[in-house]
């Protein structure tokens, strides 16, 4: 099933269900003619989404808004903060193109920071599907739930074969290891799979935690995989301050623990172009990971220039 037929199915089966748009219906377009008067497209202007979501939200509906994450997290920040966080109102935030996925756009399209501010709110919750099958499988889970969510949108095709479904709070384990323990969420998963590969071929065994959800985030997964590896990693398409690396420190920092952490975030807005391109030139294709990564383990941490020197030095 599609996104968009798995929301069309929960709305067939609840009356609450209102779907919004600020002009972003990509995901949602055969929607409409099929809702009626539940389909509501405010145009661009965020705002006056969030704030009637949260209108419809006190009167018992269930609002599932949709914009570009960019615009949904950053231009309409105080009407979620204000309207749907502080009364802790039951709106479902969908934010599509988010991290690396907005890969054609600069700057001012580019949620990276995403995360940082919704996490912000309290009570917001955080899901970041790794892929179409995580987000349909969750969105009911989502949809009836009491609590905000922001759902960081992402249906691409799996790249790897999910051990559970998913659940608030619980991180999916998809390999054990005791070298690296390497943490990540959403579309960023199929690059650490990847890498995990290459660094296995090298003797390296990996713990790849698929987080899921980042509040609530799996704290007893996270601790053991700090605790029981050489070496954390936490690899995100999300500004390095306000993050999973934040979000460890501040779990670490709390229990008065340290670690081995490598961060492996941004630290300024990427340059657009194709997606493969950006993440080579950005150092987020799996081999940059992985290369990063064995140097971490040897001492070393001086980058690499380009994803051609990494195999060129590897395999030749």
């Amino acid at each position: 099933m599609t996104y968009e037929s798995t929301l069309r199915s929960i709305a067939a089966t609840d009356e609450r269900v209102i779907v919004m748009t600020a002009e972003n219906r990509a995901a949602i377009r055969a929607l409409p003619d099929v809702l009626g008067e539940r389909f509501i497209d405010v145009g661009i202007c965020e705002q006056t989404m969030l704030g009637a979501a949260a209108g419809l939200a006190l009167r018992g509906r269930i609002p599932v808004v949709h914009a570009l994450a960019a615009f949904l997290t950053m231009r309409a920040f105080e009407f979620t903060r204000t309207d749907v966080g502080i009364a802790h109102l039951p709106v479902k935030l969908i934010g599509a193109v988010p991290g690396f996925l907005s890969d054609g756009n600069g700057p001012t399209h580019q949620a990276i920071e995403d995360i940082a501010i919704m996490r912000g709110i309290p009570g917001m919750h955080i899901f970041c599907p790794a892929d179409a099958e995580e987000l349909n499988a969750f969105l009911p889970v989502i949809i009836h739930s009491q609590a905000p969510w922001y759902v960081r949108f992402n249906a691409l095709a799996p790249v790897v074969s999910h051990t559970e479904a998913p659940v608030p709070g619980k991180a999916e384990i998809l390999s054990e290891g005791y070298d690296v323990a390497l943490l990540t969420y959403g579309f960023m998963l199929r690059e650490a799979h990847r890498a995990r590969e290459l660094l296995e071929g090298q003797g390296v065994s990996v713990r790849l935690v698929n987080l899921r959800t980042l509040v609530p985030l799996d704290t007893e997964a996270v601790l053991s995989a700090v605790l029981e590896c050489s070496l954390t990693v936490t690899l995100e398409d999300h500004f390095q301050t306000g993050g999973l690396y934040s979000i460890l420190a501040e779990l670490l920092l709390g229990r008065g623990m340290g670690a081995d952490v490598l961060p492996i975030a941004l630290t300024h807005w990427f340059s657009p172009g194709r997606l493969e391109h950006v993440l080579d030139t950005e150092g987020f294709s799996a081999v940059h990971i992985a290369h990063r990564i064995l140097r971490q383990l040897e001492g070393n941490s001086t980058p690499m220039q380009t994803e051609s020197e990494y195999l060129f030095k590897t395999y030749l």
